[in-house]
């Protein structure tokens, strides 16, 4: 079983992993199967990582939004043909930078 470390940094990991095709931009992304697939699999790792921490952690770093999070990780598992493309764009350019700070402090917090 993985700690609550592991799974924090399983989340920046992911991040780097969607940051490294989200440079190429939103045309690249929207034309771009594999970048799709990819940037889909790895915010299901994120949303993965986050439902498997402890309670006590998510209720002690409120800052973040981990049940948006997990809902998220929901759809994209479950709801597969409802997922709306322009809002994952969203997620990464939007929510994904203030997510990797806000994890980043927590890991350095809970060393």
């Amino acid at each position: 079983m993985r700690d609550e470390r592991e799974r924090l940094r399983d989340i920046l990991e992911a991040i780097a992993q969607v940051e490294k095709y989200a440079a190429r931009g939103r045309a690249a992304f929207e034309h771009d199967e594999l970048v799709q697939t990819w940037t889909l699999h790895h915010l299901q790792i994120i949303g993965e990582a986050a439902r498997g921490l402890s309670d006590t952690l998510k209720a002690n770093h409120p800052e973040v939004v981990w049940p948006e999070i997990i809902a998220m990780r929901n759809i994209l598992v479950h709801d597969y043909f409802g997922v709306d493309m322009n809002e994952v764009w969203s997620v990464v350019e939007r929510d994904l930078p203030g997510l990797k700070i806000k994890v980043e402090a927590i890991l350095k917090a809970e060393s």
